[in-house]
């Protein structure tokens, strides 16, 4: 089995990371600092370390200089993403950013364990060629879930693109997956075995955008007291992927051409430059193109990243994808919980098809989670996913296979396409409620009794006294 060390001096944290690693069958030992590390562990008996950067005495990144050859993956908060990338440059395998994601944690492990088991098994007179490592399972062996023509065709562009070191531009509405296909063309690439920084150019404070990614030096601003090397430089011989790069500063932007024209950077502060060996992959939600002709993003830079373009389809427009990408989803829950096996309802899976997820997978995600944490028994209703369905699973009549009848629903005066949604629910309720229970119209509506309820008083369809039992 494998055995993991972590050294976090946060209970808490330590804790609820350990009962992660023990649900999915890492053995695990844990130290709250350096010292303790030390006192207490042979390092040879671990197969990974994971970390805290900022530790009570020593920093965990003391710990590389002891582990020999065992990996070191540090966790740090965003405040101190720059002393993860010195962290990178002391010989950490990885670093990951608290707080973290659990599905995000689990995967760095893998990629970082499926790798050492791949340096291990190389010859030791093998030549020192960059093997692509191995990509979190899926239904395409990329990653990625996806069975329609579009992402079928993306897979494809993938596969036929990774290996080359040209500069790509992800294309894609927010949620969609865009960091997937990055990883994807990563792993797929001979960089695999150097590291990948993924920047959220959002997320930078404009300010420190600049000194985060090209780095500075000591005076170079109030408060550089230390010089620090920046985040392109720390993907220096691997693969630097920026997302949502339309929010760069121009500034930043001029930058960021002079490492993709000239392979260098010259950090904030500083008169030299140097060199760097950088793949970068970009990716926006916003029209690039557009930005470029009113002047808020530079047209030389767009036409330096957009050398290939790939597109990632909205999740309402991926047809049967999104049944098995939430299916997907719960199995991870349902394993990372220790809750047993959980399933939609047939309701559920047909508003999970009807709703157009207007957050894309993430939003899914979101959902699923949440459904797997409040479902009390192993059947997941809609009410459970947390969704505004409203009528969008509205009636078997949407859900039925074509030429199937819907039971126990008169079709004589049936709605016509032209009616809203609104006129739908006003028109099926006022024909069915003498003979139907409240919990029957919702169940046949695809909606729950509560919204069921708020739908009748905002539209002022008061509830009849029938002998019908609830």
């Amino acid at each position: 089995m494998t055995h993991i060390l972590i050294v976090e001096d946060e209970s808490i944290i330590r804790s609820a990371l350990r009962r992660l690693l023990e649900r999915n069958h890492y053995q695990v030992s844990e130290a709250g600092s350096v010292q303790e590390a030390l006192d207490r562990y042979d390092f040879g008996d671990f197969d990974l370390i994971i970390s805290d950067l900022r530790l009570p005495g020593a920093p965990g990144t003391e710990l590389i200089k002891h582990v020999g050859d065992r990996p070191v993956l540090i966790m740090t908060s965003y405040a101190s993403l720059r002393s993860a990338v010195d962290s990178m440059r002391m010989g950490a395998v990885d670093y990951i950013a608290k707080p973290f994601d659990h599905e995000e944690m689990l995967q760095a492990i893998s990629r970082i364990l499926q790798d050492r088991a791949s340096r291990a098994e190389q010859p030791l007179d093998a030549p020192a060629t960059a093997t692509p490592a191995q990509p979190v399972p899926g239904a395409d062996g990329l990653g990625i879930i996806g069975r329609c023509a579009a992402m079928k065709d993306l897979f494809g562009k993938i596969r036929k693109v990774a290996p080359t070191d040209s500069n790509i531009l992800i294309l894609g509405e927010s949620g969609t997956g865009k960091e997937l296909v990055a990883r994807a063309l990563h792993n797929l690439s001979q960089r695999a075995r150097a590291p990948m920084i993924s920047v959220n150019c959002a997320a930078i404070p404009e300010t420190l955008i600049e000194s985060e990614l090209f780095g500075h030096e000591k005076g170079a601003f109030t408060g550089a007291s230390a010089s620090r090397a920046g985040l392109v430089e720390a993907a220096d011989g691997g693969t630097l992927f920026l997302d949502e790069i339309g929010e760069l500063p121009l500034e930043a932007q001029a930058r960021l051409l002079r490492v993709l024209q000239e392979g260098e950077i010259r950090r904030v502060g500083s008169v030299q430059s140097q060199k760097v060996d950088v793949r970068l992959i970009a990716a926006t939600h916003r029209d690039l193109k557009t930005l470029a002709k009113t002047g808020q993003f530079r047209e030389d830079l767009y036409y330096r990243l957009n050398v290939i373009s790939l597109s990632l389809p909205p999740l309402r427009e991926r047809d049967g994808d999104v049944l098995e990408i939430a299916e997907a989803f719960l199995a991870r829950q349902t394993e990372r919980l220790g809750t047993g096996h959980l399933h939609f309802s047939e309701e559920a899976k047909r508003a999970i098809l009807r709703y157009e997820w207007p957050g894309n997978v993430r939003e899914l995600e979101n959902a699923v989670e949440r459904a797997a944490i409040l479902c009390e028994r192993p059947e997941i209703s809609v009410e459970h996913l947390g969704i505004d369905i409203e009528l969008a699973a509205d009636t078997e009549l949407a859900s039925a296979p074509h030429g199937t009848a819907r039971p126990s629903v008169s079709t004589a005066h049936e709605p016509t396409e032209d009616l809203s949604l609104e006129d739908y629910f006003q028109h099926f309720v006022l024909e069915h409620q003498d003979h139907m229970t409240e919990t029957e119209l919702a169940r046949k509506l695809g909606i729950s009794r509560k919204c069921l309820w708020e739908r009748r008083q905002r539209l002022g369809i008061p509830r009849r006294k029938t002998g019908a039992t609830e």
